[in-house]
């Protein structure tokens, strides 16, 4: 679904809710496993925000 250096839209964020509306870019090379939790790796949020684990339902692509 995702590949790294994706930019996606986070439209929701159990990890951290700062994060919600932001744009950041995924870092996983390969798709999320158990340690996870299935969870995407975003960094690049913010300047406040260190990288975040979101759920696919949770990211849109921006297309970028």
């Amino acid at each position: 679904m995702f590949e790294a250096n994706d930019e996606v839209k986070i439209i929701a964020c159990e990890d951290d809710p700062r994060a919600i509306g932001r744009t950041g870019l995924i870092v996983d090379e390969i798709p999320p496993g158990p340690l996870t939790g299935g969870r995407w790796t975003v960094r690049g949020i913010g300047l406040l925000i260190g990288p975040v684990l979101c759920h696919s339902r949770e990211l849109r692509k921006t297309g970028r």
